[in-house]
């Protein structure tokens, strides 16, 4: 297969096998695994009965068992997949070695296939851990071997499809945060907003004499993995449901995935071999040769006046001066207003199917808008800040930067100013959809004041934990990754390992599911959907709902809300404190 991957892909493998973070990232994968295993296994197992019945609760236990990894997996490999293939081609283009390549035997072919391939070897190696685990919990009972067969084909084919996405998208950018952002937003609409578009059109115009609804979500859910992967596992657990779903078959669903894998490779072939051929032949980018023009004829106007006057002062400090100064979007404002402009037509046009279908009253209607904007929200807060220094290493501007008479705090500041502008403009879409229709009345004012203060502790807290990764590794990749991680576990995995001890400590199962239920009030999400459902239409703004505090008024919500911003924010001052004690660590 050498005619497949070339020596690409035995120098990407050579120094993968070097680099420590892959072994971590293997070891904190399987931590993460054995996590999850540990909080199926003990609620499962810890009830009290006969031997013949623990036995007897073997196969149930088995079969939540693999249920669970096989959707950790499938979840944890596509983004380790977007992460990984975020920058395999642009470090090419950036080091201008991509054209280098080109005056070998090596074609564009082999560049792709080989990028696409090494990092790949590292995910499968991942699912290959997992397999073991699934083969031995599989002898329990209760799992089919066809389940484990087509879960793990179906989690492969997206992870190849997810990876070709990202490696695409990386040939147009060299920022990794860019990559990552625009490969996550183009799944969303890709399996989610385009399905519920056309679920929506579909019930809006009543064609449901034309076309079947079986027909219709068959033929939107074939190419969706999310919906095969959950099919799938409905089959598995209760087979008797499988009358009511529509036609399913996953090899089927598998070859569209790779199908649409190929079609991507192939259009990134295309675009590599453009870029490496006009880097060989010594052309710029089309974009630098226009700035270049437009600066020569700057400079022949320059005559007759003094070649100072198109400087600018600097006014302020000049960290915060250069990151308020810098474009938000860099150099491509012309296409990401594009594409921008095309996402909020689709949303537009959500809004008036949900008008047309009178839903727009309706508390999950606005619950399900909201919690979108704020997983794009953090999403962007998540990754941005995360690469503030890392990018600045990258581009060997960062020991630059160090050698002036600026001392850290300023650097410190002047960064967390520009990651907060840079996340800004994501959290327009929440504001504005609650903004907006708090004029029309469909959402009580309330809920601008309360989501105002849990974005300001969110933004604040993620830049900091950003801006800490970002000094304490070398590259963006690792940093992103970590404060991804940081997320999810004290969101995700710390209450789920709470709930753990609450299972195992029965004498103190009251007590430590109180704190468990406290600790699920500091999450976001909750916090999200507590504040809009008391501000909905039909919730009532005098009780908000929260887990471990039962029913609060409005009052005491706030409160409640400004005692998590101040813990937050003084977490953040501690990140940042602790970055600029790094700021002079390993500066190369």
């Amino acid at each position: 297969m050498f005619w497949l991957t070339g020596p690409i892909f035995d120098k990407e493998l050579r120094v993968s096998s070097r680099r420590r973070r892959n072994y971590v990232l293997r070891f904190f994968y399987v931590a993460l695994m054995t996590i999850f295993l540990v909080l199926v296994w003990i609620p499962m197992m810890a009830r009290s009965g006969s031997n013949l019945y623990q036995i007897s609760r073997m196969a149930e236990t088995g079969k939540f068992i693999v249920v669970y990894m096989v959707w950790f997996q499938f979840c944890a490999i596509q983004v380790l997949a977007v992460i990984l293939l975020s920058t395999s081609i642009s470090e090419e283009i950036y080091h201008r070695t991509l054209g280098l390549l080109m005056t070998t035997p090596i074609n564009s072919f082999q560049i792709v296939m080989g990028k696409l391939f090494s990092k790949l070897l590292q995910l499968v190696l991942l699912l290959a851990i997992s397999l073991p685990l699934l083969a031995i919990v599989r002898v329990m009972g209760g799992v089919p071997w066809n389940y484990v067969i087509s879960s793990l084909c179906i989690t492969l084919t997206t992870v190849i499809f997810v990876g070709s996405l990202s490696l695409f998208f990386s040939i147009f950018s060299r920022r990794a945060y860019i990559v990552i952002i625009v490969t996550c937003i183009t799944l969303g609409i890709l399996f989610a907003l385009l399905p519920l578009l056309a679920v929506m059109s579909w019930h809006t115009m009543e064609l449901r004499t034309i076309i079947p609804e079986r027909s219709l979500f068959a033929v939107l859910y074939l190419p969706n993995p999310y919906c095969n992967m959950f099919f799938d596992t409905i089959r598995m657990i209760e087979p008797r449901a499988a009358t009511g779903m529509p036609a399913y078959f996953w090899p089927l669903h598998c070859g569209i995935m790779l199908a649409a894998s190929v079609l991507l490779l192939f259009l990134s072939m295309i675009m590599v071999r453009k870029v490496a051929l006009r880097q060989a032949t010594g052309q710029l980018d089309s974009s630098v040769g226009k700035r270049r023009s437009r600066r020569d004829a700057k400079m022949t106007g320059a005559n007759q006046r003094a070649y100072t006057g198109g400087f600018k002062r600097v006014i302020g400090p000049p960290i915060i001066w250069k990151e308020l100064r810098s474009p938000l979007f860099g150099r491509h404002k012309i296409r990401f207003w594009i594409l921008a402009s095309a996402g909020l037509i689709l949303l537009l046009v959500t809004y008036y199917l949900c008008a047309k279908v009178r839903v727009l009253n309706d508390r999950d209607t606005h619950l399900v808008y909201t919690v979108i904007f704020m997983g794009v929200g953090m999403l962007f807060t998540i990754v941005l800040p995360a690469t503030s220094i890392t990018s600045e290493r990258e581009s060997r501007s960062w020991p630059v930067l160090l050698a002036t008479p600026l001392d850290d705090k300023d650097i410190l500041f002047g960064k967390i100013a520009g990651s907060l502008r840079r996340c800004f403009p994501a959290w327009l879409l929440l504001f504005g959809h609650i903004i907006i229709f708090s004029l029309t009345g469909f959402i009580h004012p309330l809920a601008i004041i309360q989501m105002g203060i849990l974005v300001t502790w969110i933004a604040v807290f993620l830049s900091g934990s950003g801006l800490y990764f970002s000094s304490r590794f070398k590259h963006t990749t690792t940093a992103v990754v970590m404060n991804i991680a940081l997320a999810v576990t004290i969101w995700a995995i710390l209450p789920m390992l709470m709930g753990i001890i609450a299972s195992i400590n029965m004498p103190l199962t009251i007590e430590a599911r109180r704190v468990v239920e406290a600790c699920l009030d500091t999450n976001p999400f909750v916090q999200t959907v507590s504040i809009m459902s008391a501000t909905t239409p039909d919730g009532m703004v005098q009780n908000y709902s929260w887990p471990g505090f039962g029913y609060m008024n409005a009052a005491e919500t706030t409160v409640w809300l400004l005692a998590c911003m101040i813990g937050y924010i003084l977490l953040s001052l501690l990140f940042a404190w602790r970055a600029k004690h790094r700021f002079r660590r390993n500066i190369f």
